[in-house]
């Protein structure tokens, strides 16, 4: 292809051509700019002092040196760990009252468990970064030819060839490539999210470096800034031939970005490794613990009180007791033998002996602290998020993507979600538009009904309107809807003339690039916005196809009015004024086959409108009359202008253009913007563009379940406040029988001081308008209150912006909870990160964020939850999310099903722990009184080491993966079941305190029931009495039956698994003391023999046994029954009327009379109480 002269860089004027300015500049060799590159050069001197970072890339959090260590401090960060290490150290010493193996064993063991899960994961990403080091490059080596070597081999200077389709390896400075005049298209998904490519291009100097050849003879030199996290952003020089060129992010391909479009290009590497702009920017998140682990905390801490208290407690009693076996040169306790003592029993130093009794208890009583409670919980946590990834409902075939929990540190949490904020593009929508409408000279044409339109004529008419195909894929449906246009009909239309020049600048005026599909030889486009390809596609069915674009010329096969024909047209392109959200339009400059020039444009009706000549303005009402009434039916709209440009004219602006986009000025861009607004004015209307973005497929569904189960649910949105209302309807956010309350600044009295350019006076009309509107919304509120009518908030984004205000913000946001639905229009990312930290600390109530788009990243950070959507717009909402599922609607049941469960299933396995070591704990404590405080503890010492460990790990454990307490049908069916977590009443502190204070009463009975039973019986053949071996085994095994029957009450839905951890528990613990009872007595001290030989022969040891269980799951089971049947949670009645055998409960329906009358009255005000809630 022979070299034109006329380069790609004369068309793109804006985000292609932003060089940095001279300023910026003169900052090269400072502090923060003092790189220094020496390109294809490997040899040169001062290349190898550099000393620069390799390519080779780590996300690992340990290496094999510090994972030890780094562990270990992990896991004592914990005080519960940090309590056991010292214990365990403390254990080698003679205050003990047990051996130090039996304490160090179950904590090893712990730490050990961990240890090994944080490997795994740690093993995981180092496969990743494994695979991503070994990826192969082609680097133009020292034979001046290019070999492939591995990503991690680079180094700083190292020219490389990258392919089409390729990642690029490290931060590379763009030399050229296929392309003549060296640009490239780029895809930066794993970047920003975007799946629009972005155009790059190499300077003009470097842009001939097409051959090794060339290459060879390349030496040069770059000064840059150093490495750091802007990926915007890029400040260098290029020394060269003598010569400097000021480098700019045009120049700059970024590592993980990749190359589209474009065979191959050349690029010399920048910065490698850890000092990329990606890994720059790979930070944590922001760290999230659930309310419950941090309640958690507290309660350990409330044990550790009580542990310090009841050891304070028994050294004062020890401390008085042995002060008195020594009073009066008399001893009291004479076999203690008061004369012969240590400084542990000492009656002449009571008070040292008390004190050091008090370590003792502190050591004893330490099984108050459950030790596996932490590792328990995270093996309960992972498995939850493996059913939740793995949960078929939550599959979506369409685009192969199931569920993900990326954390499970939030699982109970999606089981308490109060308030649900949401994007709307792409996360309520598909994000996949789909040519609908159009206008033309002033004739509407489309004749097919939108989502809205159905629901707001369902919404008027009262009856359910026939729903249309859900598909998310159609880019086109006019064919379905206007005959008028299709099939070449449109040349018979009386204004046939602009209906061709409309779609003529609808198949021009884009960046899209058509490629060709191998296999099946169709063409698609890949364009910048699923707006775009909608618009191409769209003329493509009309007659005016896409069929190739090179940096010169955009080709297009036209229907030719006269011959009913296809024929080639080739379009010589010129300049692309491309769009900006404050421009808001794009235009292009193209040169017809006839020699004419004309300029085409395509933007919003806010500043196309004011840019029409006197001329063009022919049907200027009638477009207004359809863009509104699309805007009314959720459609977005742009409208479409032309103008034929004169010779003259068109030379004089390109010559200023072209000096002003050249310019090394702080204020180019300001000349660049007011010279595209010189040509883009006189234009000539032709009309106006309406497309679709459908709802995904449930959503409407979806959010009525969730309103039903009383969340809150406000959407953020960046579309028109009409547009936004009507979709509101179409998705049941706004519904039937609300009442609305509007807050807007679209105001003529403020409009006026605006162009008057009274900034400060508009400011503060504005600040007190929204003020007065608020005011206003909560009168409404009250009077709203008195009816029992439900309100919704509709507020745009200049309002939101005042609202957001520090004078305002308490008001607007109790006016905002005080509304079952709240959208908030015309909503920067800002906006919506203000709006969710802001919900989410002066509520203190869980806040849930989703999104899809790169806009959304702050939301769900700042959110206590965030769900990212895999949509259209990338995967960078989903990297920065907790959850990530594929459509809006599998929130219903993530959040309903899951998150109940995950909820219900986690606050029982911790109020039960607690409940089983206070049992546990406090028999010690019992039997430590009944000995005067002695230290000796009552059980074996592995006896108290396998606690925790074996005897009643496993069923809790199964408790929090398998437990249901109805089955997720029913879940769904009653999702006002959702608010026992919203309302915490699972884990709130009168329920914690009530399972503590059953500990203590279980640990009571068993000790009382036990000594009274068994203490001077004889169990054993020879006549003995009951020994403390005897007694120890007995209450050991009470204590094991009780907590483990205790976990199956508790349990609502019992497999097998349940079933074999609780009863095989229990057989544990009996082979176990056999097991142990055979070893040495040496080894086994009291629990030699004594289940064989005492305690299986005795009778008395059996019926002990079952009495002193049943006794002690009495209490619990009597509260149960009580609770039930007259004070009955939410999910009590639901399985009261199962078992009756109708499911059935809806506010109103007649309840059975054989249930108490306040049961009654709770279900008959389910639904309402939910509406007195939120108000």
């Amino acid at each position: 292809m022979g070299r034109r002269k006329l380069r790609f860089s004369n068309l793109y004027s804006f985000s292609c051509f932003k060089s940095p300015a001279t300023d910026d500049h003169a900052q090269i060799g400072r502090k923060g700019y003092s790189r220094v590159v020496y390109c294809n050069d490997p040899d040169n001197p001062d290349s190898l002092q550099l000393n620069y970072k390799g390519n080779y890339v780590s996300t690992t959090k340990y290496t094999a040196v510090n994972f030890i260590p780094k562990s270990l401090f992990e896991q004592f960060r914990r005080v519960a760990n940090l309590y056991f290490l010292v214990v365990a150290f403390v254990s080698f010493s003679p205050l003990a009252p047990y051996k130090a193996v039996t304490v160090l064993a179950p904590l090893l063991m712990v730490i050990g468990v961990t240890m090994v899960k944080e490997a795994v994961e740690d093993w995981r990403r180092r496969k990743q970064d494994v695979e991503a080091n070994n990826r192969k490059v082609k680097v133009f080596g020292k034979s001046h030819t290019f070999t492939e070597t591995r990503w991690k081999h680079l180094k700083v200077g190292d020219v490389v060839q990258v392919d089409k389709d390729e990642y690029f390896p490290a931060d590379l400075l763009l030399l050229s490539s296929s392309y003549e005049d060296g640009v490239c298209y780029v895809e930066t998904m794993n970047l920003d999210g975007e799946t629009n490519l972005k155009l790059k291009h190499a300077l003009e100097v470097t842009a001939y470096l097409h051959d090794e050849e060339s290459l060879k003879r390349f030496k040069a030199m770059i000064k840059c800034e150093d490495p750091n996290e802007n990926l915007y952003s890029f400040i260098g020089t290029l020394h060269y031939n003598g010569s400097q060129y000021p480098l700019s992010p045009q120049q700059i391909l970024l590592r993980d970005s990749k190359l589209k479009n474009t065979d191959y290009i050349y690029g010399v590497v920048i910065f490698t490794g850890h000092d990329t702009k990606v890994m720059q920017n790979s930070v944590d998140p922001p760290s999230k613990r659930s309310k419950i682990e941090r309640r958690m905390d507290k309660i350990i801490y409330i044990l550790f009180s009580t542990l310090i208290a009841i050891s304070g407690v028994g050294s004062v009693i020890f401390g008085i007791e042995t002060r008195r076996d020594y009073e009066d040169g008399k001893y009291r306790r004479w076999y203690l033998r008061p004369d012969h003592t240590t400084s542990l029993y000492d009656p002449q130093r009571a008070p040292l002996a008390a004190f050091l009794h008090f370590l003792t208890g502190l050591m004893l009583y330490g099984y108050l602290i459950p030790i596996s409670l932490y590792v328990s919980i995270e093996i309960v946590k992972v498995l939850q998020s493996v059913f939740i990834n793995r949960d078929q409902e939550m599959y979506d075939e369409e685009s192969d993507r199931p569920a993900r929990a990326r954390t499970s540190n939030l699982n109970e949490e999606l089981g308490q979600v109060d308030t649900v904020l949401s994007d709307k593009t792409g996360t309520l929508t598909c994000n996949s538009m789909e040519f609908v409408k159009c206008s033309i000279a002033g004739n509407a044409y489309g004749r097919g009904m939108t989502e809205v339109e159905r629901a707001l004529l369902q919404r008027k008419s009262g009856k359910p309107v026939v729903e249309a195909d859900d598909s998310c894929n159609d880019l086109n449906d006019m064919g379905k809807s206007d005959e008028r246009l299709m099939k070449g009909c449109w040349i018979h239309e009386q204004d046939s003339d602009r209906i061709r020049m409309f779609f003529r600048a609808l198949a021009l005026c884009n960046t899209a690039v058509p490629e060709e599909d191998k296999e099946s030889h169709c063409v698609f486009y890949e364009a910048e916005s699923p707006d775009e390809a909608a618009f191409v596609v769209a003329a493509r069915e009309m007659g005016f196809e896409l069929y190739e674009r090179t940096q010169m010329t955009i080709s297009l096969h036209e229907l030719d009015p006269g011959s009913g024909r296809r024929v080639d047209r080739v379009y010589k392109l010129l300049n692309v004024l491309e769009f900006s959200s404050s421009r808001k339009r794009m235009s292009v400059v193209v040169r017809s086959m006839e020699n004419q020039l004309l300029l085409l444009s395509k933007g919003a009706d806010s500043v196309m409108f004011e840019r029409l000549s006197e001329h063009g303005r022919a049907f200027e009402a009638e477009t207004k009359e359809h863009i509104k009434r699309y805007a009314e039916a959720g459609l977005r709209t742009l409208v479409v202008a032309y103008r034929v440009l004169d010779e003259t004219e068109y030379c004089n602006w390109e010559a200023e253009f072209t000096k002003a986009k050249t310019a090394e000025t702080a204020d180019r861009d300001v000349l660049v913007d007011e010279l595209a607004d010189k040509i883009e004015n006189g234009l000539v209307l032709l009309g106006a563009t309406a497309v679709e973005d459908k709802l995904q497929k449930g959503v409407p569904e979806c959010i009525n379940k969730l309103s039903q189960a009383g969340i809150n649910i406000w959407v953020l949105t960046g579309d028109k406040m009409e547009t936004a209302i009507n979709i509101g309807y179409a998705c049941s956010l706004l519904r039937q029988g609300m009442k609305q309350i509007t807050i807007t600044l679209d105001l003529p009295d403020i409009d006026a001081l605006e162009k008057r350019g009274d900034k400060e006076g508009a400011s503060k009309a504005s600040l007190e308008s929204v003020s007065k509107q608020i005011n206003e919304g909560k009168f409404q509120m009250t009077s709203a209150k008195a009816s029992s009518t439900e309100l919704s908030l509709v507020i745009d984004g200049k309002s939101l912006g005042y609202a957001l205000d520090k004078k305002l913000e308490m008001s607007f946001l109790e006016l905002a909870l005080s509304c079952a639905s709240v959208i908030c229009c015309r909503s920067t990312p800002k906006h919506k990160a203000l709006v969710t930290r802001l919900v989410k600390t002066r509520t203190g109530k869980m806040t849930l964020a989703i999104g899809d788009g790169a806009n959304d990243v702050g939301m769900l950070q700042e959110a206590d939850i965030g769900v990212g959507i895999s949509g259209a717009e990338g995967m960078q909402a989903v990297m920065a999310s907790d959850y990530a599922i594929a459509q809006f609607r599998f929130l219903e049941r993530l959040l309903l099903v899951h998150g109940h469960w995950c909820y219900r299933r986690i606050a029982m396995m911790i109020c039960y722990f607690f409940y089983k070591n206070i049992a546990f704990g406090f028999t010690l404590f019992w039997y430590e009184a009944y000995t005067s405080f002695s230290g000796q503890p009552a059980y074996n010492d592995w006896y108290m080491s396998f606690y925790n460990v074996f005897f009643t790990s496993l069923p809790v454990i199964a408790l929090g993966v398998f437990d249901q307490d109805v089955s997720a049908r029913l879940c769904l069916k009653y999702p006002v079941l959702y608010q026992e977590g919203v309302q915490n009443i699972l884990f709130r502190w009168s329920r914690i305190l009530g399972w503590m204070c059953n500990g203590v009463l279980t640990s009571i009975i068993i000790f009382i029931f036990t000594t009274n039973s068994m203490i001077k019986q004889a169990l054993r053949e020879d006549g003995q009495v009951t020994d403390y071996a005897i007694l120890g085994a007995t209450m050991y095994t009470c204590v094991v039956w009780a907590v483990n029957c205790q976990m199956a009450l508790s349990i609502n839905y019992f497999t097998w698994i349940q079933h074999f951890f609780i009863w095989g528990s229990i057989g544990f613990w009996y082979i176990f003391l056999i097991m142990y009872g055979y070893v040495s007595p040496t080894l086994s001290t009291t629990a030699y023999m004594v289940l064989v030989e005492a305690c299986v022969p005795s009778p008395l040891y059996w019926l002990v046994t079952v009495l002193v269980v049943v006794s002690a799951l009495v209490p619990c089971f009597a509260y149960r029954a009580f609770q039930s049947r007259f004070r009955p949670m939410y999910h009590d009645i639901i399985q009261i009327r199962r078992a009756e055998g109708s499911e059935e409960i809806e506010s109103g329906s007649s309840v059975s009379g054989e249930l108490p009358r306040d049961v009654k009255w709770r279900v008959q005000h389910l639904t309402e109480g939910l509406i007195t809630r939120k108000s």
